[in-house]
C-alpha cells in the first residue's frame, strides 16, 4: 500500500523556521519526482516546491524563493522541506505529493501530474 506521510507542521511566530517531513511506504522516492504543495482557507491548493529523483534540480514558487528549501534524505526514503522566515500569508495545510517518473531531472509544478498525496500537515504562523 501506497502512503506519503507529512510530519512537522505546528503553531510558529512570524520569522521563525519549521521542517516539513514527507515520508513514503510503499514506494521507492527515489524513482518519484516530488512535490510540495499547501491550500490555505478558502484557497486553492498551490505549488510550493519540487524536487528531481536526482536532488539536483528543484523550482519553488516565487512567494517561497529564498525562504523555503527542499531536500532528498537518500537513505531514508524522504524529502524535507526547511521553512525559514515565516511569514503569516505561509499559513496552510502542506501537503506531499509523488510522481514516477523514468527521468532523474525532471520537476513537476502542476498538481494534476502528481498521482499520490498525503493527508496534509497544518502549519499555523502567527503574527
Amino acid at each position: 500500500q501506497v502512503q506519503l506521510v507529512e510530519s512537522g507542521g505546528g503553531l510558529v511566530q512570524a520569522g521563525g523556521s519549521l521542517r516539513l517531513s514527507c515520508t513514503a511506504s510503499g514506494l521507492p522516492l527515489s524513482e518519484y519526482v516530488v512535490g510540495w504543495f499547501r491550500q490555505a482557507p478558502g484557497k486553492e491548493r498551490e505549488f510550493v516546491a519540487t524536487i528531481s529523483r536526482s536532488g539536483y534540480k528543484t523550482d519553488y514558487a516565487d512567494a517561497v524563493k529564498g525562504r523555503l528549501t527542499i531536500s532528498r534524505i537518500h537513505g531514508e526514503n524522504r524529502v524535507n522541506l526547511q521553512m525559514n522566515n515565516l511569514k503569516p500569508e505561509d499559513t496552510a495545510v502542506y501537503y506531499c505529493a509523488a510522481d514516477f517518473s523514468l527521468s532523474v531531472s525532471t520537476v513537476r509544478v502542476q498538481r494534476s501530474q502528481y498521482d499520490y498525496w498525503g493527508q496534509g500537515t497544518q502549519v499555523t504562523v502567527s503574527s
